[in-house]
């Protein structure tokens, strides 16, 4: 058995599987709850493996909602630097 597997069966569980209309539901033990409101499903050879679905905006989407400001920005003189002689 490898280090990993080993691992991961000393912090298992066992949870029970249900119906919940057509689909399939698993009851998630409270110490694996997870802190989202979605989750990406997929398979791993015969792994089920559930991600959380991180709901932070990026930069973009918070940008995205902030209304253009109203005030005028001030002209600041910027010359270039002058050559200095340093060694």
């Amino acid at each position: 058995m490898s280090e990993n597997v080993s691992a991961l069966t000393q912090h298992a569980r066992q949870a029970r599987l249900f119906r919940n209309g057509r689909n399939q539901a698993v009851r998630i033990p409270r110490e694996f709850e997870l802190a989202a409101e979605e989750v990406v499903v997929y398979r791993d050879e015969n792994r089920l493996i559930l991600e959380p679905i991180d709901r932070t905006p990026s930069l973009a989407e918070v940008l995205a909602r902030l209304s253009p400001l109203e005030e005028e920005f001030p002209v600041i003189d910027d010359p270039p630097v002058e050559p200095e002689e340093i060694f």
